[in-house]
């Protein structure tokens, strides 16, 4: 799918045709729709199809006056709950006459733009369009790092009391969110430095502290991602123990309570074997034998309370 914009008296406004200065939004295109593309506007193929894939690494390129952004920016996992986030590829490229993105799904990133949720960047300023791009994927990634940070609170609170394994298999699961968080953020921090630098590519003052405004916000993310990676798997092997722990107060418990119920087991026994026995002859002996058993119950329970075995 192919959606053109362009700013027009500070508004960005659809159009059906390639214009100049227009803003190209290409979401799973078809090969048909990548081959026009890439001759009309003068585009090296690959610099369209290599952002579809999912793997694909962030990195830029520069050719012929034309350059390509390849940027991860944070995914919601809607296959798997387990893993929260995930990360997705996003072509930019600029021509000089166009700016076109390129991704394999859509994504807020870029729809938020469309659907006029975000400033409004004109699309003729193409180097600062890519840059706002990649401030807001700084941002977005910092918006995620709070949310795993609170999926982390509310599930270390359930493990506290937990003698399960499935609280870690939750905590497992974010903390690879942290991994393609950390691989991600420094391969973008790499990328954007790059821009800051490259001499083929000429920023305005402007332009430049914008991008300097996200590499010190991708970086700070990537400081929130390796202290709440650290944090995490302290977490983890905390709570391992402490889940060891619940379990062997619960084995101490039943084994105490074990232990109480053997008495009328045994003393019932005793009375069941046919030979002469204490109180036999006795009117009440049922309910001395009870009491006396009730009584031993007592006592062993005492005992365990008092050197906290129970």
């Amino acid at each position: 799918m192919i959606v053109i914009r362009k700013t027009i008296d500070g508004k960005l406004s659809p159009l059906d045709h390639l214009d100049f200065d227009c803003w190209i939004n290409m979401i799973n295109p078809s090969q048909e729709e990548l081959q026009r593309i890439s001759v009309l506007l003068g585009v090296p193929l690959d610099y369209l199809t290599d952002p579809l894939d999912a793997d694909e690494r962030a990195r830029i390129e520069y050719e012929d006056g034309v350059l390509l952004l390849v940027i991860r920016v944070p995914l919601e996992n809607e296959g798997d709950a387990r893993v929260p986030y995930l990360t997705l590829p996003i072509g930019v490229v600029i021509t000089p006459t166009a700016v076109i993105t390129v991704c394999r799904s859509s994504h807020d990133l870029v729809t938020a733009l469309l659907n006029g949720r975000t400033r409004i960047v004109d699309t003729a300023e193409r180097m600062r369009f890519a840059i706002h791009l990649m401030q807001r994927t700084s941002l977005m990634y910092l918006h995620c790092l709070k949310d795993i940070n609170r999926r982390s609170d509310i599930i270390e609170q359930r493990l506290q009391a937990s003698t399960r394994n499935q609280e870690l298999i939750d905590l497992l699961g974010i903390e690879k969110s942290l991994v393609y968080f950390a691989t991600s953020l420094k391969a973008n921090d790499i990328i954007m430095d790059k821009v800051l630098r490259m001499r083929s590519v000429q920023l305005n003052e402007d332009e430049s502290d914008l991008l300097e405004d996200a590499i010190t916000e991708n970086r700070q993310a990537i400081g929130m991602t390796n202290i709440y990676s650290d944090i995490l798997s302290g977490t983890m092997d905390a709570f391992a123990s402490i889940i060891s722990n619940n379990m062997n107060t619960v084995m101490k418990f039943l084994t105490g309570f074990t232990i109480i119920m053997m008495i009328p087991n045994i003393i019932s026994g005793i009375y069941g074997m046919n030979i002469p026995l204490p109180f036999q002859a006795e009117a009440h002996a049922f309910s001395i034998v009870s009491a006396i058993t009730a009584g031993a119950c007592v006592l062993a329970w005492l005992v365990f309370v008092k050197k906290r075995w129970l």
